[in-house]
Parts: C-alpha cells; sequence; structure tokens
C-alpha cells in the first residue's frame, strides 16, 4: 500500500514538526543564516529525519528548493559508481537563483558501502565550498569515522506517545474517520514513537471501515492484543505447556504473525508481569537467543515453542 496519508499529511515547515524541539530551533537558526554545515540525522525510523531536511530546504530556498536540493536513497544505490557518478555531478555544479550552496541529501546512507563511504568523504572535502550534505541513518554506528567528523550529527528520538496521538486524531478528524480512545491508544503502542507506522496503521484501518474500533486495528495491523500475550505467557508461566502452546496457535492462525512478530511481542510482555526481576532477566536472555535462531533459520514454530517450554520450567520453579 502507498504511504498516501504520511506523505499528505508531511508536515512542511519546520516549525510544523513536532517531538523534536532542540533538533527543530537548532535548524531553523541555519535557515535563518543561510549557511549551514555537513549534517548527519540518526535514529529510528519515522521520527521526521526526511521531513527535517525537507523542510530546511525549503526555509532556505523558498519556491526554488528543487532547484537546488537533490534527494537520493542510497539503500538503492549503494556503489562508489553513484558516488563518483550522480552525486559528484551534482555537487560540483554552482548552485543556482544566487544561492551559495546546494543541498544533497542521502537518506538511509549507512547503507552505502565502504568504497562508497570513502568516495564520498573526498567527495565532501572537494566540493564544500557550493555544496553541503546531509546524511540521514538509522545507525550511525556504520558511517566512517571521516564522515562523521565533518558533519554537525542530530540525533532523532522516538516520538512521545502525546505527539503521534494528537496528529492521528487530527488526521482522523479532517479524513471524516471515527476513532474510539482505546483503538487510538492501540495504534500509537503499535507505533512504539515512529510517526510514519501509526499514520500507516491508521489509513489501513481506515479502509476496514469508518469506525475504527480496537479490534479492526489488531486485524489491520498484524498484531496480537497485548492481553493476548501477556495471557499465553502467563499459561506457560503457570506451568500449562499445552494449553499455552494452543494460545500460540491460535495468534497464529488469527492474526497471521510470523516468528520474530511473536518473540518481540512476547519480550515487550515481560515488563507486565507480575514476577521477580531476577525472573524477568531469566526470560529475556531466552528470548534474545530464541530471536537469534529464528533470525538465522531456524523453523520459527519449534523454537516458539521451546520458548514455551522454557517459561513452564521456569514457572514451575
Amino acid at each position: 500500500m502507498q504511504e498516501i496519508w504520511t506523505e499528505k499529511y508531511r508536515p512542511r515547515k519546520l516549525s510544523d514538526i513536532v517531538g523534536q524541539k532542540d533538533i527543530v530551533e537548532r535548524l531553523t537558526s541555519y535557515v535563518r543564516s543561510g549557511n549551514l554545515p555537513h549534517l548527519m540525522f540518526a535514529g529510528p525510523a519515522g521520527t521526521g529525519k526526511t521531513t527535517s531536511a525537507l523542510a530546511m530546504a525549503k526555509g532556505m530556498y523558498g519556491e526554488s528548493w528543487r532547484d537546488n536540493f537533490i534527494e537520493l536513497n542510497a539503500s538503492d544505490e549503494r556503489g562508489i559508481d553513484v558516488v563518483r557518478g550522480k552525486i559528484k555531478e551534482f555537487a560540483r555544479t554552482a548552485p543556482l537563483g544566487g544561492a551559495d550552496f546546494k543541498i544533497i541529501f542521502l537518506d538511509e546512507a549507512d547503507a552505502l558501502t565502504s568504497d562508497a563511504q570513502a568516495a564520498l568523504r573526498r567527495t565532501m572535502e572537494k566540493y564544500s565550498r557550493n555544496c553541503r550534505f546531509v546524511l540521514s541513518c538509522n545507525y550511525s554506528s556504520k558511517i566512517i569515522e571521516p564522515i562523521q567528523s565533518r558533519c554537525a550529527i542530530f540525533r532523532f528520538r522516538p516520538l512521545r506517545s502525546e505527539d503521534i496521538r494528537l496528529c492521528l486524531q487530527s488526521i482522523a478528524e479532517r479524513e471524516g474517520v471515527n476513532i474510539d480512545d482505546i483503538a487510538l491508544d492501540a495504534i500509537v503502542h503499535v507505533g512504539q514513537g515512529d510517526m510514519r507506522k501509526s499514520i500507516n496503521s491508521l489509513q489501513v484501518a481506515a479502509t476496514i471501515g469508518k469506525d475504527i474500533t480496537i479490534e479492526v486495528v489488531y486485524q489491520a495491523t498484524g498484531n496480537a492484543r497485548p492481553e493476548e500475550v501477556v495471557d499465553m505467557v502467563e499459561t506457560a508461566l503457570s506451568g500449562d505447556f499445552i494449553g499455552s502452546r494452543a494460545k500460540l496457535d491460535e495468534m497464529m492462525i488469527t492474526y497471521g504473525l510470523s516468528g520474530q512478530d511473536i518473540v518481540k511481542q512476547i519480550h515487550r510482555s515481560f515488563y507486565d508481569l507480575s514476577i521477580p526481576d531476577r525472573d524477568k532477566i531469566k526470560l529475556i536472555d531466552r528470548t534474545g537467543e530464541i530471536e537469534f535462531r529464528i533470525v538465522e533459520g531456524s523453523n520459527e514454530r519449534i523454537q516458539l515453542e521451546a520458548l514455551l517450554a522454557y517459561l513452564a520450567l521456569v514457572g514451575k520453579d
């Protein structure tokens, strides 16, 4: 599904961006001064990195921002040829409309190969007079040190639940969608600080019907209800392995969840259990091991049942 609502309700100005107050203030000062260094935006997905770069370019260049701004997705074009070709060609040409410099925005820059990053370092150094780079990444540790040292680093944090909730309420009102408070909380819970994911979840739920309930939300997002996951875990901890296995079957069939999805929800459920912290540590440690095995290609069904069996043994102890 195309991210229609995400693009439609993308903030157009820096002042419209929520949840990143300190970053917005710093970027606004760059816009006012008309100058900026190379920048690096690091943080989780859906927290406003791309939106901030676009809003900053619009604030700096006005209506002609497209003439001096180019956006490239480094995960699609990640080789050294792209740096030597497309990026270098744009960087070496003079800015238009009397601007002092142009901006190259590299989204998902942590996907660039090591050779491409080494070539990019030299390009940033050589053409810094008439070009500025803005690099966006989820993990700044995957960017080589010479590039990091040339950039002012902005670290984006997951958005607060209150900010996401207000945004979703505004979108629902403008789209004529009825959503109750419990369903709204469920979408915020599923989003986990990711605004894009939350808006997309609302959009998918709205395609099912104009009245959105909690059942519709979990059906649309492909997530099990947190209380169902907690119930399955508590059943296993009570020593009833067969009962917890039956609940696992029901969740996998009802919601169509993968093994990794269920492991992640089980991990989140541990914090809601009324058991000693020492036992929670054991459960988290074993869950991490199970998740690793699934990622490495083990049979997810066997691994999930092994996790439930371990919970049952811990509960008996």
